[in-house]
């Protein structure tokens, strides 16, 4: 719930930011506020303006009030690297290979990650990227149908979830994580590997302003790929600004 509800606050924050309701210079509420406005700790509502502070959104300065930052320094749309823009870029062919879209429910674990009673509706896709003929990636994504209502509706041959969710949801927040794993089943049947087979795999969870969009599992066989690089902010236009 901790979670959840700090969420809840940074998305009320950036809400007011990108509507611009609160300007450059305006201060923010406090920690003691926002911890009484939405039922929290002082500690959560403290996590949630250090996290806008550290991607340039607020300015906080001790024993003053929290502010928005200056435009020309804020982040709040989170580029990740679209794996068919890299394929691409190094001069192969990228195809993607489209094996399952559904409706499924969520378990006790997914529904942590995208911040969901156990048992929520999610949307599911099951897609391989190949890299000329050798399959390089093997995407298990599951996705918040309030925050991409027509995720099921898109052609992934033709577009990658990445590109629609930019666009549908846009990203303000992503976390990573790498583990070096052995082959599983959909490993070894979709990445044409060996039971056993050493893989990278990156579970990725992404955020828009309106909470958790996605939790997705890339997994990669780990003699093909590397996993590198590094996370770009750009910075994000306020819209109907007074």
């Amino acid at each position: 719930m901790a979670d959840s509800k700090y969420q809840q606050i940074k998305s009320h924050i950036l809400q007011r930011i990108e509507t611009g309701r609160w300007q450059e210079g305006d201060a923010v509420p406090s920690e003691n506020q926002l911890a009484g406005e939405f039922g929290v700790s002082r500690m959560t509502a403290r996590r949630a303006l250090q996290e806008l502070a550290e991607q340039g959104v607020l300015q906080r300065t001790q024993g003053a009030a929290t502010c928005v930052a200056p435009l020309k320094s804020q982040s709040s749309m989170l580029q990740i690297r679209n794996i068919a823009d890299e394929i691409r870029e190094r001069q192969h062919n990228h195809r993607a290979q489209v094996i399952e879209l559904a409706e499924i429910q969520a378990d006790k674990a997914l529904a942590a990650h995208l911040a969901l009673p156990v048992g929520s509706q999610l949307y599911y896709s099951l897609i391989c990227h190949w890299q000329d003929d050798e399959p390089l990636q093997l995407e298990q994504r599951f996705v918040n149908p309030a925050l991409a209502p027509d995720y099921l509706e898109q052609d992934f041959s033709a577009l990658t979830p990445h590109e629609y969710l930019c666009t549908a949801a846009p990203l303000t927040e992503a976390e990573h994580k790498v583990e070096a794993m052995l082959a599983d089943a959909l490993s070894v049947q979709y990445l044409q590997l060996q039971v056993g087979a050493p893989c990278l795999r990156l579970h990725r969870t992404t955020w828009s302003r309106d909470g958790v969009v996605s939790h997705a599992l890339l997994t990669h066989p780990g003699e093909k790929y590397q996993l590198g690089g590094h996370l770009t902010f750009v910075p994000s236009e306020r819209i109907n600004r007074r």
